[in-house]
């Protein structure tokens, strides 16, 4: 008999001993073992499409803690880089995307790359879930479609992102397009992780913030519930985490109109707004 998880039946609403933890960003920088492992790749990309040693990073910071989740290292850009689109991470830069902003560009994007790009990253969740203790969860990730998106519309990072609120207010259905290209997108690749070992799921829309009320409805809670939809059909045991970040007075109708089992909360959201939110 498999043995609960706390991470797993406390996503489920089940009562539990104590609440579980994990940091959202529990592998990297901040351990030296990380940095020693860096230094022996190329770049970052080749890190997380190195399964042995993406494997290694993600279990790292379960060395020093008792955590009770890993989570998949990777980064929410590799959803562009399997559907073909350039992408690469410059020192001291951070990302640097393609700009996809025409109607060529974004028919251009071939989602029949996703399963054979993206496959590196699903060995790295079956080797990390073959060493990951019994007790301990796995939590696949994406990002949501929004946030993918800001980036291949601005070309890199920002605080901002003001090429593409401007792209999704000028050109609505060239942005649905790109939307509805990332959501399939997004769903192949967390079937992808869950069918490798994931157990629970968190969908990233870090930008999520930057969108009016209108727009957060449209570009945030839309392409969130149909993901969440895809995953619910094919694999309704799986629990799914969305974070909106900077959501704010949005997070209660994310919460109730996504259809997702959990939220994460940012540093400026009271926990008890979030837990009303999530309930």
């Amino acid at each position: 008999m498999t043995k609960e998880k706390l991470f797993i039946t406390t996503l489920q609403g089940k009562p539990n001993e104590r609440v579980p933890f994990w940091f959202m960003r529990q592998a990297g920088r901040y351990l030296p073992e990380y940095r020693e492992l860096r230094a022996t790749t190329k770049g970052f990309l080749d890190l997380c499409f190195s399964p042995e040693k993406a494997a290694e990073v993600t279990l790292q910071p379960l060395r020093r803690f008792d955590m009770d989740a890993a989570i998949l290292f990777s980064d929410i850009l590799v959803v562009p880089y399997g559907l073909g689109v350039d992408v690469r991470f410059a020192e001291g830069e951070g990302p640097i995307v393609a700009v996809t902003n025409t109607a060529e560009k974004i028919a251009a994007l071939r989602l029949e790359y996703i399963k054979e790009k993206l496959e590196p990253i699903a060995e790295t969740v079956r080797l990390v879930k073959k060493q990951l203790p019994q007790s301990t969860a796995l939590i696949g990730f994406a990002g949501s479609p929004w946030t993918v998106a800001c980036y291949m519309l601005q070309g890199r990072s920002g605080k901002e992102f003001a090429a593409a609120r401007e792209f999704a207010y000028a050109h609505a259905a060239l942005m649905q397009s790109l939307m509805d290209v990332l959501s399939e997108a997004t769903i192949e690749y967390l079937r992808m992780q869950i069918d490798a070992g994931a157990e629970a799921i968190q969908l990233f829309d870090s930008w999520a913030g930057l969108l009016p009320p209108d727009e957060f409805a449209k570009w945030s809670i839309e392409p969130t519930k149909k993901i969440v939809a895809a995953i619910k059909q094919s694999h309704p045991h799986i629990p799914i985490i969305g974070f909106a970040k900077g959501a704010g007075l949005n997070l209660p109708n994310y919460a109730q109109a996504t259809g997702v089992d959990a939220i994460g909360v940012d540093q400026h959201t009271p926990m008890g707004f979030g837990l009303q939110a999530a309930t």
